[in-house]
């Protein structure tokens, strides 16, 4: 209990010393809470004022950097003003550029109107720079002879290497202010005439470099017309056009990668410039063509055709072209106006073709030897109608303009009135038909009449034979386009036929029906027993043999079929069968009638020269 009570004492005590430490501890730190709170007082102030310097030194730092950044900055630009006013150097374009566009985008950013000014006229000269380098790049492009590879046309492509340079420039030029897209930039309207001028500038030189190229396979185009086939030089002149056309098509696709101003508007006012040189170019050639086809129209016929088709199907293509000239140029339409001329000489073609052929029917022709051999009225009828399947759509179209029967001058028609019948109940294939018929009807009517005017039947009648056996083999059975037997309507090759046959049997008729009629039978001299018969008889050989004899000397001078064997020994064939069977029966009954009476045939053996087998030979030797 003692221990536990001293312990109990102990603890007290230290309880007690505790409590006075801890009183002592809160008097110290409420003194010092005191003094600090005196302190702040007395810091106070010199801390605000201290805040003050702090912040005029910052103020006197940043403008000494704005005096630094200024002076810099000056010289900077009399740095870019001399680049720019040296303009872009070899190597340095991307540079220049670069420069070019702080100078723009440093416009908005200035303090004052003198400033932005003179900064602007530093990019309006910038600007001109970089427009006389696209002038020169495309100068070096447009410039020197354009190739050529014999006749065939070359098209002239744009150096890859200038192009390469010029696509970058191209794309930083239409960065460039102009008023619909910078209004407030004061060197905007001048920039604008700069480019427009460099535009222009481009359509000239392109223009003019792409009609360089073509011009000379367009005057080689009409001089070779004179001497090339008519639908093989209108073929050559469609191939002329579709180069100008894909000249045209090319340019335009490289004009909207190269304008500098790619508006619409834009655009298709300097299209409209660079085609003026080649559309009259064009203009120049089709009438140089026409011309020449209006000398001798006859002569020239198929070159206006062939020309007339080409042009014909190159309408769409060239209205599309010519469509992104403008609204402005609607009207204009250059081939449309050359079509035109050419297909009102092509409506005068065929009434003239037709009046030819009736004029020829005034004097013989001039193809062979005593007057027998071809018309040239006949070779060149086949030779137009062997032409006309090449340029089957122009004829149509023609004759369809034309007017069914309108072709026929005079014959109770009027050319250029047009018939009652509408288009669409007949076709252009019906038309040329009719066309044809009327052709080889006029043809034949012609030959008819030239063989009529020969002084001697018999050689007007080979003459016939000759011309309508080639004129109905070459149509008809043989015709050297495969594409003509479309156009023979029943009608017409039925005229064919029969002309043939009056042709052959009014041959026979002259040639052969004299020595017929010297066998034919006389009633009142061939009584058996009379003197006048064993006469009669004799003379009738002798008139024969010497009838034989005329047609075999008129077979040496006059032809017949000479440049058709097979048709020759056809009618050589005829021939025999309708001469010898004659003389042989005449043969036979007179050697009946001679030995009834004598028992003998002396007398009649003496009156035949030559035998039937020997007739035979004979006349077989005239086709030969």
């Amino acid at each position: 209990m003692e221990d536990d009570s001293a312990e109990i004492e102990l603890l007290e005590q230290n309880l007690n010393k505790t409590h006075q430490i801890s009183k002592r501890m809160i008097s110290i730190l409420t003194g010092l809470d005191a003094r600090l709170v005196k302190l702040e007082k007395s810091i106070l102030p010199l801390y605000t004022a201290t805040q003050k310097l702090n912040q005029r030194s910052l103020n006197i730092d940043r403008a000494l950097s704005k005096i630094d950044e200024v002076a810099s900055s000056q010289e900077g630009i009399a740095a870019e003003e001399g680049l720019i006013l040296r303009g872009p150097q070899s190597g340095q374009v991307e540079v220049y550029m670069d420069t070019l566009g702080r100078l723009n985008a440093a416009i908005a950013f200035k303090a004052s109107d003198a400033d932005s000014w003179d900064t602007a006229r530093l990019v309006e000269t910038g600007a001109k720079k970089l427009t006389q380098l696209y002038t020169k790049l495309v100068a070096e492009g447009s410039s020197g002879s354009p190739p050529i590879a014999g006749l065939d046309f070359v098209p002239v492509m744009f150096p890859p290497s200038l192009l390469a340079s010029l696509k970058p420039l191209v794309a930083f030029l239409r960065t460039l202010p102009v008023p619909s897209t910078h209004p407030s930039h004061p060197a905007a309207q001048a920039i604008l005439a700069t480019l427009k001028e460099a535009q222009r500038g481009y359509a000239d030189m392109r223009g003019t470099w792409n009609c360089r190229a073509l011009e000379t396979y367009g005057k080689r185009v009409v001089d070779r017309a004179e001497t090339l086939d008519g639908v093989v030089a209108g073929k050559e002149f469609g191939t002329w056009v579709t180069n100008l056309l894909r000249t045209a098509e090319t340019e335009y696709s490289l004009l909207v990668d190269l304008a500098p101003l790619s508006s619409p508007s834009l655009l298709a006012s300097t299209y409209d410039t660079l085609l003026t040189p080649l559309l009259q170019l064009f203009t120049d050639t089709n009438s140089s063509l026409t011309s020449l086809i209006k000398r001798s129209l006859h002569k020239y016929t198929f070159h206006a055709l062939s020309a007339y088709s080409a042009l014909a199907s190159s309408q769409v293509q060239w209205e599309v072209l010519l469509g992104r000239r403008g609204e402005g140029r609607k009207d204009t339409n250059e081939l449309r106006d050359g079509t035109n001329a050419i297909k009102g000489v092509c409506l005068r073609s065929f009434p003239e073709f037709l009046a030819d052929l009736k004029s020829a029917a005034t004097g013989p022709g001039k193809g062979g030897e005593m007057g027998v051999g071809l018309a040239d009225f006949v070779v060149s009828t086949v030779q137009y109608l062997d032409k006309l399947p090449d340029v089957e759509r122009a004829v149509g179209s023609v004759l369809h303009a034309l007017g069914d029967g309108n072709w026929k001058m005079g014959d109770g028609k009027r050319v250029g009135k047009a018939q009652r019948t509408t288009a669409g109940e007949v076709s252009e294939t019906v038309l040329i038909q009719h066309y044809i018929y009327d052709v080889i009807s006029t043809t034949i009517t012609s030959v008819t009449a030239v063989s009529r005017t020969q002084r001697r039947g018999a050689f007007g009648s080979v003459f016939l034979l000759n011309n309508i056996s080639y004129f109905h083999t070459r149509v008809l059975l043989k015709p050297a386009h495969p594409g003509l037997a479309e156009f023979l309507s029943k009608p017409t090759t039925d005229i064919l036929a029969s002309a043939f046959r009056t042709a052959k049997a009014g041959y026979f008729d002259a040639n052969y029906s004299p020595l017929m009629q010297a066998l034919s039978e006389d009633r009142e001299k061939e009584k058996v027993g009379s003197s006048a018969w064993k006469a009669a008889t004799k003379e009738k050989f002798t008139k024969f043999y010497d009838l034989l004899e005329e047609v075999g000397e008129r077979h040496r001078m006059a032809k017949v079929l000479e440049e058709d064997e097979e048709a020759r020994k056809a009618v050589g064939e005829e021939a025999v069968k309708l001469v010898v069977p004659s003389l042989q029966r005449f043969t036979q009954k007179q050697r009946e009638k001679e030995f009834s009476k004598t028992d003998t045939l002396s007398h009649f053996s003496s009156d035949i020269k030559l035998s039937a087998e020997e007739v035979e030979r004979q006349i077989r030797s005239f086709y030969k």
